[in-house]
């Protein structure tokens, strides 16, 4: 049997939304093989249930790593487990997708980066936006605006019930513009191709139920080498408010693209992780004018209505993985840009702490 037609083996550790969207492919999709789940909790039964009841169980990562010896381990635990997890499946002489964000740390991320390139193993990042035909599309449009550009964005969250423990649990480690904006910093990075030199953040702890310290509102902005500046805001909880909660916008000297999500922008979806990746329509805005300074073009609305849903947008990433083992492909820059986007984001979160602006440069 050749390389490309062995069965990927996969540990699963992580049972929540994302490790079980990235059970339910390596389940469905020809080239991968579940070979284990993890999870210290009941979850571990629950999605082993939901993909038919065969898998191995266990509650030890060490004790999984040595009886099943995986190809490959997909990393969905929080955020402060990922560090230590990612290297003891690069050191077991496995290739990692570790889903975002690298680390709990900017070190801690270096030290994964520099593990997996020591192991000469494949390290692939969950910045699933990246693999959305929708996003692509929006990224390649804002380069044709022209510089400087204002890169508005935000997600947040009135979470509640099961979504609102879920973030709670994240705000152990985690503020919402690191776990969260990691993402949206990322395509601002990707819009410039530009560095960003300075960074400044504010934010609010509007409740009790997280850490002292922490926050569940916050609202960052960078500027780029470039002259181009751009904010995102994030805030999570149940008193979060869905007025404008959804704003993806992006201007330039030449005019302007929209992310307009009419369905998935709608009251009572904020916190639906559906929701977050959907777009629907991208409005393209010029701002060329004819001799009476009127605008010459009306708007372009770009239907995005077939675009893939959640679960096949975390089938194209694991199907990435499995090209970038097969192919060999060079994720160099795939996880700098990983460690650069957590970078930034600790950086503004620096700025929360402190009420300083801080310089990247």
């Amino acid at each position: 049997m050749s390389e490309n037609t062995k069965l990927l083996r996969v540990l699963v550790v992580g049972c929540g939304n994302m490790g079980t969207s990235h059970a339910f492919a390596y389940h469905t999709l020809p080239g991968f093989q579940i070979c284990g789940i993890v999870s210290t909790g009941k979850s571990k039964e629950v999605l082993n249930q939901k993909l038919g009841g065969d898998y191995p169980l266990f509650s030890d990562l060490d004790e999984a790593l040595q009886q099943t010896q995986p190809d490959a381990v997909c990393i969905s635990t929080y955020p402060d487990t990922h560090e230590s997890f990612a290297i003891k499946a690069l050191e077991s002489n496995c290739h990692v997708f570790l889903e975002k964000p690298i680390a709990d740390s900017v070190a801690g991320a270096e030290r994964v980066a520099a593990a997996a390139q020591k192991a000469n193993k494949k390290l692939v990042v969950g910045y699933i936006l990246r693999h959305h035909p929708s996003w692509i599309q929006f990224v390649e449009l804002t380069r044709e605006l022209g510089k400087p550009l204002v890169m508005r964005m935000n997600l947040n969250q009135q979470s509640h019930g099961a979504a609102w423990a879920v973030h709670k649990n994240l705000m152990k480690s985690l503020s919402p513009i690191v776990d969260c904006g990691v993402h949206y910093i990322d395509v601002m990075c990707q819009m410039t191709r530009s560095r960003p030199v300075q960074v400044s953040a504010i934010g609010a702890r509007l409740t009790n139920d997280i850490p002292v310290g922490n926050y569940n509102y916050g609202q960052l902005q960078i500027r780029f080498e470039d002259g181009s500046v751009g904010w995102y805001e994030a805030g999570w909880g149940p008193m979060i408010s869905e007025t404008a909660f959804f704003v993806k916008d992006v201007i330039g000297p030449k005019g302007a693209v929209s992310i307009v999500a009419k369905d998935a922008g709608a009251a009572g979806k904020s916190d639906s992780v559906e929701a977050h990746t959907k777009t629907e329509w991208l409005r393209y805005h010029r701002a060329d004018l004819n001799e009476k300074e009127e605008l010459k073009l009306e708007d372009a609305w770009i239907s995005m209505e077939d675009e893939p849903d959640h679960q096949e947008l975390c089938n194209r990433e694991q199907l990435y993985f499995l090209k970038a083992i097969h192919e060999n492909l060079d994720l160099t820059d795939h996880v700098a840009d990983a460690v650069n986007s957590l970078r930034i984001a600790f950086a503004c979160d620096e700025s929360v702490r402190t009420g300083q602006v801080v310089s990247l440069i």
